[in-house]
C-alpha cells in the first residue's frame, strides 16, 4: 500500500508541466492530438502523454547571404531578416515538420524569384518595396502553417567589384555635369546682368566715363601695378562738367 502512494505520488510529480506565459502547449495523447494548454502549471500523465511547448513571440531568422541573378543578369549577394510568429500552435506543430527551417526556406526562395524578375537600379532605389512585396507572398504561404510573417527585411546588397567601379565613375561624371551646369548657368546670369548695366550706363550721359575713373581709382589702390588703358575721348569733358558743378 505504502508502495502504491508513492508510485501515484511519484507520477503526479514527474507529470507537472509549466507552460511559460509566452507559449501555448500542445498535448498528444497516445499519438493524437487532444488538447492544446495555455499558460500555468498543467499535468499529463506520463508514458501516454507528451506536450510539446511553442513560442509565442516574435522570432527572428536571418536569410543567409546568396547569389542573385537580376533581370538585367547582374549577380548580386543578398541577406535579409525575417520576423515571424506563430498564430495558430496547433497547425504550426501538426501541419508542418520544422515551421522554423520552412519559413526560412521558403523566404529564401521566394527573395530570388522577386529579385530575379527586377533590374539593378530598381533593387538599388525600391529596396523597402521588394521587402515588401516578399513579405506579402511568404505570409500568404505559411498562414496555412499556423505562422504569422510581420516583416522581411533586405539588409545587405553586394554588387560585383566591376560594377562598383562603373558605378563610382557614373557618379564622377554625373558630378562634373552637374558643375558644369551650375558655373554655366552662373555666368549666364552674371552676362545677363553686365548687359542690364551696359543698357543703364549708356542711357546716362558721363555714367561710362564715371565708371572709368571708379576703376582707375581702384586700380591705383596698388603702387607696384601697373596698368595700361586707352584714356576715352570724352572723359576729359566729363571731368570739366562735374568741377563746373
Amino acid at each position: 500500500m505504502v508502495f502504491f502512494i508513492i508510485a501515484l505520488i511519484v507520477l503526479a510529480i514527474s507529470g507537472l508541466r509549466v507552460v511559460d506565459q509566452y507559449e501555448k502547449g500542445v498535448v498528444l495523447t497516445l499519438g493524437k492530438h487532444t488538447s492544446t494548454r495555455k499558460p500555468g502549471l498543467t499535468w499529463i500523465f506520463p508514458g501516454i502523454q507528451r506536450m510539446m511547448k511553442v513560442d509565442l513571440r516574435i522570432l527572428t531568422v536571418d536569410i543567409p547571404r546568396q547569389e542573385v541573378i537580376t533581370k538585367d543578369n547582374v549577380t548580386v549577394n543578398l541577406d535579409a531578416v525575417v520576423y515571424y510568429q506563430v498564430s495558430d500552435a496547433d497547425k504550426a506543430t501538426l501541419d508542418i515538420q520544422d515551421f522554423r527551417k520552412a519559413t526560412l526556406t521558403y523566404a529564401q526562395a521566394t527573395m530570388r524569384d522577386v529579385v530575379g524578375e527586377v533590374d539593378l537600379d530598381t533593387l538599388l532605389t525600391e529596396r523597402d518595396q521588394l521587402s515588401q512585396d516578399i513579405k506579402v507572398i511568404v505570409d500568404k504561404f505559411t498562414d496555412k502553417w499556423g505562422i504569422n510573417v510581420d516583416t522581411i527585411k533586405i539588409q545587405n546588397i553586394e554588387l560585383p567589384q566591376d560594377m562598383k567601379r562603373a558605378m563610382a565613375a557614373q557618379a564622377e561624371a554625373e558630378r562634373e555635369r552637374r558643375a558644369v551646369i551650375i558655373n554655366a548657368e552662373g555666368e549666364f546670369t552674371a552676362a545677363t546682368k553686365l548687359a542690364e548695366a551696359a543698357q543703364v550706363l549708356a542711357t546716362a550721359p558721363g555714367a561710362i566715363n564715371i565708371r572709368t575713373l571708379a576703376t582707375l581709382e581702384k586700380i591705383s589702390s596698388e603702387p607696384s601695378q601697373k596698368t595700361t588703358f586707352v584714356v576715352p575721348a570724352d572723359l576729359f569733358d566729363t571731368i570739366k562738367s562735374i568741377v563746373k558743378k
